[in-house]
């Protein structure tokens, strides 16, 4: 692939991560309303633990990152999306991979911080909230870069 398809399938990716992003929003909200469960702090937890001069044990650093990171690590991972095309994987095997890809990440991320426990030792509810979420967000980024993308 040329250097044009490259920037085209990141740049693809970017968006598509982005719609992705505003969908898993929306699933969460739903389910927080549901579930009555108070919203993540996780994404400003990960903030606040990689931002030079933040105390990942400030409250206010913690809330001051949380949306912005959720969204930066939304829009950007869409851009794996893309290198996965690059890669030649595509359709719902780039999805199933790149959901792969998000979710063990983010989960060993979240443990080397210290921000959570290893996966096997989360309790049911949280992992399956956890995986529904991002196998919403997959999904949907996955269907709008196949969309732009043809």
């Amino acid at each position: 692939m040329a250097t044009s398809g490259v920037l085209g399938a990141l740049g693809r990716g970017l968006v598509a991560g982005a719609v992705g992003t505003v969908a898993m929003t929306v699933s969460e909200r739903l389910e927080m309303a549901a579930s009555g469960r108070a919203a993540s702090q996780v994404p400003g937890q990960v903030g606040a633990h990689l931002v030079p001069g933040k105390d990942p044990d400030s409250a206010s650093n913690v809330a001051q990152l949380n949306t912005a990171v959720h969204w930066a690590h939304g829009v950007t991972m869409g851009a794996v999306r893309g290198a996965l095309d690059v890669a030649g994987l595509r359709g719902p095997q780039a999805t199933l991979a790149h959901f792969a890809l998000l979710w063990t990440g983010d989960a060993a991320l979240y443990s080397a911080l210290g921000i959570a426990e290893a996966p096997w030792r989360w309790t049911p509810d949280e992992l399956a909230t956890d995986m529904l979420h991002k196998g919403v967000y997959a999904g949907v980024t996955g269907a709008v870069y196949d969309a732009l993308a043809t």
